[in-house]
């Protein structure tokens, strides 16, 4: 039985001693064959001491370490389907999470996340046993696997204020891959570093399970540290790297930026939000181009890409779709607008989900005709570049976190005390943007009880920063909240906020 979609049994043959993932911190290095016999050892021992087969859910609530990357090696193997999860999240947040992917194996960072609140039943181990299993060279695991198959469930908030778990096949994996390649140039010469959190698609798809499926080399970072990964482009001579303007934003505001030769880069990718111009000029002058693009959770999500010769030029675009991806700006009835004419963006190719998780309803209503539609109000240019216009219902990016106001107003209106409640992010100097929150009181409470019941429920990034108090929010004569009038028109007074720094 041939597994096709064994990545590691693959490169085991052909480059068994080439180094494969390094972690940032210890220095440790994994190779091709290390790997693969780890991978191998890992599913054994899921079969044999926890039963698991194909189609079972491992929760994974840890950092960044090379433990996932085995886990995953297995998961190819042996049609596991992993489910990385917000180690940041509440435990109401967590606990909803593991029940709705029916997770049967929680296997968990004891570093960063205390599972003993959990209320949840399910089998839990320290993710941190895993490692030991590269020692181990036993006989190959593979099962019959099929391209439909999801090898993740990654879970999205989204506009009914409930996170939504979207099913990521082999299928997807590997045209992303492809995609990202041609778009990319990557190959087993590149070498990157992955400081992209793992339970976002970001951390897994962008750089990370592209560079491994072809036979590269990756660093892998526990988090984001502005002067570490700096000083680790340079010593490694990284041919890519990848971030979001707030984490090049602090990369460029090292006092030792200024002095440091990173001009051997490729480029750099950036991804989640519009990079601005001073900022792109800054890594220009260091002789390193900028590439944007654009992704989705539930596609990709390595879709389009703005070419570094088009980076001023085209201020504001994501650039033009990728080699195998299909879009369409359409307007409310489906159909295709005209050149510079606004309209939801909606892409097709071999990388679209075929839906969400135990959600029939959420899956029909995201699709059309094999079309997935994005949510996102975009047009074209003559030239047939992209731009995104509004971003998908009123979601705003804090930190590198897409943050949906819906689920903290869901959250709010559960106080006794709030009637009325509208969030919205509005500019951070340090985070991009932060979450604004404007309440109407059913009776008296206090800031601080706002944020303390919000933080007992809520990752901290999702608790808004500020908050106003106000006697009514205005509607208009739908019923409907203007939220982009409503905020434009707060944030040109002078009425004070309750202000609370970001968490």
């Amino acid at each position: 039985m041939v597994n096709t979609f064994d990545w590691f049994n693959k490169w085991s043959g052909y480059t068994p001693d080439k180094v494969a993932l390094k972690d940032a911190e210890t220095g440790k290095t994994l190779t091709y064959a290390q790997i693969n016999n780890a991978a191998n050892s890992i599913a054994f021992y899921l079969k044999d001491k926890h039963q698991l087969g194909k189609g079972d859910r491992i929760a994974i609530i840890a950092e960044n370490d090379l433990t996932q990357v085995l886990l995953f090696g297995a998961a190819q193997k042996m049609g596991v389907i992993l489910v990385p999860i917000n180690y940041r999240l509440a435990h109401t947040e967590v606990e909803f999470l593991l029940k709705d992917s029916d997770s049967s194996l929680v296997l968990y960072d004891e570093n960063c996340y205390d599972v003993r609140a959990l209320k949840y039943k399910a089998k839990y181990e320290p993710i941190a046993s895993f490692i030991h299993f590269v020692d181990d060279e036993g006989p190959n695991y593979s099962e019959q696997l099929h391209e439909e198959d999801p090898i993740f469930i990654l879970y999205t908030s989204g506009t009914t204020g409930f996170p939504k778990g979207a099913l990521y096949t082999h299928k997807m994996l590997f045209w992303n891959s492809i995609n990202t390649a041609m778009s990319l140039v990557i190959g087993s010469d590149t070498k990157t570093l992955n400081c992209m959190p793992l339970f976002h698609t970001g951390g897994w798809n962008v750089l990370l399970t592209p560079v491994l499926h072809h036979g590269g080399t990756v660093i892998i970072f526990k988090k984001f540290d502005a002067a570490k990964v700096l000083k680790a482009i340079v010593k490694e001579k990284l041919n890519l790297f990848m971030g979001v303007p707030t984490m090049l934003k602090m990369i460029a505001e090292l006092p030792e930026f200024d002095h440091e030769d990173i001009g051997f880069l490729n480029y750099i990718i950036v991804g989640g939000e519009s990079m601005p111009i001073p900022l792109i000029r800054k890594f220009h002058e260091k002789k390193v181009p900028i590439r944007q693009g654009y992704g989705l959770t539930e596609v990709g999500p390595n879709l389009t890409s703005l070419h570094q010769r088009d980076a001023e030029r085209k201020q504001g675009s994501i650039g033009k779709p990728n080699f195998y991806v299909k879009v369409r700006v359409v307007d409310d009835f489906g159909k295709e607008v005209s050149t510079n004419e606004q309209g939801e963006l909606w892409i097709s190719g071999p990388m679209v989900t075929p839906g969400y998780w135990h959600n029939p309803e959420g899956t029909e209503d995201s699709q059309e005709n094999g079309w997935l539609k994005t949510g996102d109000v975009a047009k074209m240019d003559d030239e047939g570049f992209l731009y995104i216009v509004d971003r998908k219902k009123h979601m705003y990016i804090s930190g590198g976190e897409n943050v949906y106001p819906v689920e903290i107003e869901r959250v709010l209106l559960q106080h006794e005390a709030v009637k009325e409640a509208v969030v919205f992010g509005i500019p951070h100097e340090k985070w991009g943007e932060s979450g604004a929150a404007l309440i109407v009181k059913n009776s008296e409470t206090t800031l601080a009880e706002i944020q303390k019941y919000c933080l007992e429920r809520l990752a901290k990034f999702k608790v808004p920063s500020k908050i106003r108090f106000i006697d009514s929010i205005p509607k208009g004569d739908t019923g409907k909240i203007d939220r982009m009038k409503l905020k434009d028109q707060l944030l040109s007074q002078d009425a004070p906020w309750e202000d609370k720094e970001r968490f």
